[in-house]
């Protein structure tokens, strides 16, 4: 028996031991990450502050009209909703998004913007798709008697092959891919090389499903011919669209003209001529068969192969809704038997193309996957803005200012003497009440700040994490919850100290009815945490991140420090054996004595009376 106690007690301890090992792991990791990103990347040492601590860039962005267009205050709304949802998007950053006069939206962010941040935010990011009808080299050979230079048949090829394809060198050559889920989803858009340029454009207007008439109706000089008064609208595929007018308009397009680009007329119910984006190729494309707002879902990720092993190309997953996806279904049925480039799907981005691959297959599900010449980072920003909706206009910066913060280093000097203030309460109630056994609470305390401080930092450089006001506040709330469960486990120990068990016996007995209780009340303010994250924006997203952090680091703390700690403890002289100053004392607490009567017999005797001494008048104290 005595054997197997001393084998019980040694494992016990070897788990403590690797609690302790395994926190300290933690804060060599994080440590490790912090230092490694200082010294090789851009992270700073200190947390990230806020608008209201450090001040940060406003930006007025007016909408672009035209003749006697006006903005609603519905599509100003849209916008601002839309705004507020990219800014969000890009961490917990405690941005503020306002409309002004009603017509402007004025958007305060920490710190200053990265260009890459501004077109994000005011990009209305509208993709269309639309089939190709004339594709056209940009290589220096091609001219208007070249080899390069396409006819309107509709069999116009590159001055390369006839599986020359956009400017990301992008081509379907499989019909179907598997995803990290392992089920199939048809691609509709396949890019199989990469290339070195990256989607750029300017905003443009929303653009809406639908076809139209020809711009012209006059039959150019090539075999294909536009629609005539009286006949029926061709489909957006139909080579029928071209026109002579066209065809000069792809000649003399310059793609390496950023102003022409940016003045394209991206009308939906219209052809576009336009190029690639990276000027390699220029095309004429048909009306748009699915625009952005048919979008369902959009992710960025790595794309998997037909066995489930995750390559290095980066795709973007769509998924359309309503007739957009019928659409699309319909569009791959009849594209698919056409001969290059008219099977061809051009995926359009502000008016330029970003990949155009054909297509190998019917798609069934209307499922599109499109790979192209974008990095990891380029492909989720285009999905999360395209995730979130178009904005219902485009808008230009009209002025960027720096603002200065409104609270300001004092304000946050008062807020840190505010906590300073509550955590000695804290240490004094602890040494108080329970003496040295307060010290664990001390030094635990110390371990949750040490480790909220290196979780802040991280966050500020890896997700833009800016600590405001609120988000202090929620650090200042948290010192009260994490002695909440000190206090919890601490009188759970000395209720069984008072139940006449033995103190190791009393610290894992204690631990095993505390826990219940201290993850149950982690829980719930999680959870609250969790919803008002969920449901607020700006600074009360900030208090509630820094809550819901706050509450994880303190389960981690009592796991893997405070327990263990408190068991350790248990097993020296000073603490397991009941010392007045341990605070942990068995006669102090008014512990129950246990007691062997014979005959198979336990007495539990209760605790003894204090004892009585008179004073100097005969009265009994």
């Amino acid at each position: 028996m005595a054997a197997k106690k001393r084998s019980r007690r040694a494992s016990q301890t070897r788990a403590e031991k690797r609690a302790l090992l395994g926190l300290l792991a933690i804060f060599v990791a994080l440590g490790g990450l912090l230092a490694g990103a200082h010294v090789w990347g851009t992270a700073q040492l200190v947390p990230k502050l806020g608008l209201d601590l450090e001040g940060g860039t406003q930006l007025v962005l007016t909408p672009q009209l035209t003749g006697t267009q006006k903005v609603s205050q519905d599509q100003l709304n849209q916008a601002r909703d839309i705004i507020v949802q990219r800014v969000d998007a890009n961490g917990v950053s405690g941005a503020e998004v306002t409309t002004e006069g009603g017509q402007n939206i004025v958007i305060s962010m920490p710190g200053t913007p990265s260009r890459a941040t501004l077109d994000a935010v005011r990009r209305s990011s509208q993709m269309q798709f639309r089939a190709v009808l004339v594709a056209d080299s940009t290589t220096p050979a091609t001219s208007p008697t070249g080899t390069g230079t396409s006819t309107p048949t509709g069999t116009a090829t590159t001055g390369t092959s006839k599986k020359k394809t956009s400017g990301s060198g992008a081509s379907a050559t499989e019909k179907s891919t598997s995803t990290k889920a392992k089920s199939v989803i048809p691609q509709g858009l396949r890019a199989a090389d990469s290339a070195t340029s990256t989607p750029t454009g300017t905003a443009t207007g929303t653009a809406a499903t639908g076809t139209a008439t020809p711009a012209a109706t006059t039959t150019p000089t090539g075999t294909a011919t536009s629609g005539t008064s009286g006949t029926a609208t061709p489909e957006p595929w139909s080579t029928d669209w071209v026109t002579a007018d066209l065809q000069k308009q792809l000649t003399a397009l310059d793609c390496t003209d950023a102003q022409t680009l940016d003045s394209l007329d991206t009308d939906p119910a219209k052809p576009l001529v336009t190029c690639s984006s990276d000027g390699t190729e220029k095309y004429i494309l048909g009306p748009v068969i699915v625009d952005g707002s048919s979008i369902a879902s959009a992710s960025a990720g790595y794309q998997t192969n037909s066995q489930g092993v995750t390559t290095n190309v980066v795709e973007i997953q769509l998924s359309f809704k309503g007739a957009g996806k019928q659409a699309y279904i319909d569009a791959s049925k009849a594209m698919v038997s056409l001969s290059d480039p008219n099977n061809r799907m051009a995926t359009v981005l502000d008016g330029q193309v970003i990949v155009a691959p054909a297509f190998q297959s019917a798609i069934p599900d209307g499922n599109a996957s499109i790979t192209g010449s974008f990095t990891i980072a380029e492909a989720r920003s285009l999905a999360q803005q395209l995730k979130f909706g178009a904005l219902p206009m485009s808008f230009n910066l009209q002025t960027q200012t720096q603002i200065s913060p409104t609270l300001g280093v004092e304000q946050l000097k008062l807020g840190l003497i505010a906590g300073l203030i509550g955590l000695l309460l804290v240490v004094c109630y602890s040494l108080l009440q329970y003496r040295a056994l307060g010290l664990v609470t001390v030094a635990s305390l110390v371990v949750a700040a040490s480790l909220t401080y290196l979780m802040l930092t991280i966050l500020g450089w890896s997700t833009n994490y800016r600590l405001d006001m609120a988000g202090v506040t929620g650090c200042i709330v948290a010192i009260g919850i994490t002695a909440d469960s000190f206090i919890v486990y601490f009188e759970r120990v000395r209720d069984e100290v008072r139940e006449g068990r033995p103190l190791r016996s009393a610290v894992e007995t204690g631990w095993k009815r505390a826990r219940r209780t201290i993850l149950a009340a982690d829980g719930v303010n999680f959870l609250a945490a969790l919803v008002l994250y969920t449901l607020a924006s700006a600074n009360v997203r900030g208090f509630a991140f820094t809550l819901g952090l706050t509450t994880i680091i303190d389960l981690v703390v009592v796991m893997l420090f405070t327990h263990p700690t408190v068991a350790l403890l248990s097993h020296t002289r000073f603490f397991g054996g009941g010392h007045p100053w341990s605070g942990l004392d068995p006669e102090r607490l008014g512990a129950k004595t246990v007691r062997y009567a014979g005959r198979g017999r336990v007495v539990v005797d209760p605790p003894a009376e204090p004892k009585r001494v008179p004073d100097n008048e005969g009265a009994v104290l």
